[in-house]
């Protein structure tokens, strides 16, 4: 056997970079269902769904930080309001040992990838709980956000978020 149990393992240095998801939590949620129970009745058509999404982080202090997933979906058919869910879901990290253009893109594409799933599930049991189908939500790819945000700034354009907003 190559690997046995009792091998010692060599111990990380003290500056090797290190992640650590201290907590998940909902911030806010809220589900609004202004037209029930008219808009539950019948097999009408599909309704068109608005979808939003940001990031936003805060530092806490030197190595831990809260990104905070902002998700909103508002349901409409026929110019009427069916529900709109809006869920604001934050994770704590605590991060070592990362230059500043490692901890922004972690924070900004590997944190609300770890995160999103769960703030999915949520948006799907708040939509079905209100009687509609659950809304699920395709994945994001913040990756591609966050490139998109580079781009802008090496643009100089105007308006662009701050780091740490995607």
């Amino acid at each position: 056997m190559a690997d046995t149990p009792n091998t010692p393992q060599p111990a990380p240095a003290d500056n090797a970079p290190s992640v650590r998801i201290l907590g998940q939590y909902v911030k806010d949620l809220s589900f609004e269902n202004p037209g029930a129970p008219d808009t539950l009745r019948g097999n009408a058509a599909q309704p068109n769904i608005d979808l939003g999404i940001d990031v936003r982080v805060r530092a806490l202090d030197g190595e831990t930080f809260e990104v905070e997933l902002l998700l909103s979906a508002k349901a409409q058919r026929d110019n009427t309001t069916l529900f709109v869910c809006e869920l604001s879901y934050a994770g704590l990290f605590q991060m070592r040992g990362m230059d500043e253009q490692a901890r922004e893109a972690f924070l900004l594409v590997e944190a609300p990838r770890l995160t999103f799933p769960f703030a999915r599930q949520i948006v799907a049991t708040a939509t079905q709980e209100g009687g509609f189908p659950p809304l699920m939500l395709e994945p994001v790819d913040f990756a591609g956000l966050y490139r998109q945000q580079l781009a802008q700034r090496a643009q100089g354009g105007a308006g662009n978020p701050p780091a740490g907003t995607a």
